[in-house]
């Protein structure tokens, strides 16, 4: 048991009392994953916020970005790095290209396929949010030491893997 207690400690308290028949484990790791989404959601929104961008735009440029020179994707390969349905990275897009921070072209070696590039504009955007974003995120985790950093990414990776949700290469 932690020498820390929070709200969750107090709920799984009651649920003991209350049902004891009941193995209530779960709420508290549940519980605390619903809690820290909340916290990492606001803070995020609040850093995305300063460079005209939410958590989905940034997740789109940053996917271009990582790309390479010249920081071109296909949609399903955006649409498979950010995990989302193919009509909500359309809405992303649609976004981004309103912004000038993406375009949309058809592809030069496929007639059919279409190429989503970063522009200029969209490269600045995200190189400018990032380091404020990474700082945001080292914030959220000050509460631990870097061994307990990595144990959790640790747990974290092998729960993911155990739920099927780590992308594929393809």
């Amino acid at each position: 048991m932690s020498d820390v207690e929070d709200a969750v400690d107090q709920i799984l308290e009651q649920w003991g009392r209350e049902r004891p028949d009941l193995d209530c484990s779960p709420m508290g790791i549940i519980g605390r994953i619903t809690q820290l989404q909340r916290e990492v959601f606001l803070a995020q929104r609040a850093t995305f916020s300063r460079y005209g961008l939410d958590a989905p735009s940034f997740d789109v440029l940053a996917a271009l970005r990582r790309a390479g020179r010249p920081y071109q994707l296909t949609p399903t390969a955006l649409m498979r790095s950010a995990l989302v349905t193919s009509g909500a990275i359309t809405q992303r897009l649609d976004r981004l290209e309103e912004k000038g921070l993406i375009t949309r072209e058809r592809s030069e070696a496929d007639g059919r396929a279409v190429v989503v590039t970063l522009t200029t504009a969209g490269r600045e955007a995200l190189d400018a949010a990032l380091p404020d974003h990474l700082e945001t995120e080292r914030k959220l985790l000050d509460g631990l030491s870097t061994a307990e950093r990595n144990q959790l990414a640790d747990l974290l990776r092998r729960l993911l893997v155990a739920l099927g949700r780590v992308p594929q290469d393809s």
